[in-house]
């Protein structure tokens, strides 16, 4: 049931993107994708039946919006640079320890907090984490979970 509506999601997702002029800014798209899924996802989580298919709309448009204008900042150095942060904090900081990038070309910053460690029902050693995200002076923040994979990577599961 989960994963239907998850598809139906990033499909969504990827028709807004779509509707998007080709010169626009490719990782602004990227933003708008990933915002869609996340915010379809977090909508999911709210009431049953018709009402979950509500939230799981509103919440893919909210996001599709809220990671289109945050894509329109972010550029590869950024990404590089929370992604390395955020495997390293994933592997070697304990619970409350927080460690942040910062893109001095860019001005764009972040932070990774483990909140949690535990072993997923499949044996995965996983971690529950907050990050926030600072573009043009603008946080936002948000939670998530990752696991290790077998090659020793984290990969966000949620």
């Amino acid at each position: 049931m989960f994963r239907p509506r998850l598809t139906a999601v990033l499909l969504a997702g990827a028709l807004l993107a779509g509707c998007q002029n080709a010169q626009d800014n490719p990782k602004q798209t990227v933003g708008t994708v990933l915002g869609a899924g996340v915010g379809g996802l977090l909508g999911s989580k709210v009431g049953s039946g018709k009402g979950q298919l509500a939230g799981v709309a509103i919440g893919a448009l909210a996001g599709a919006f809220l990671g289109s204008e945050i894509g329109k900042s972010l550029d590869n150095a950024d990404r590089a640079a929370a992604s390395k942060t955020a495997q390293s904090t994933l592997e070697n900081n304990r619970i409350g320890q927080t460690a942040s990038w910062r893109n001095p070309d860019s001005g764009n910053s972040g932070t990774y907090t483990p909140i949690s460690t535990y072993r997923n029902a499949s044996g995965q050693d996983c971690r529950e984490y907050e990050t926030t995200i600072t573009v043009d002076g603008k946080t936002e923040r948000a939670t998530g979970r990752a696991c290790r994979e077998s090659n020793g990577t984290w990969r966000i599961v949620q």
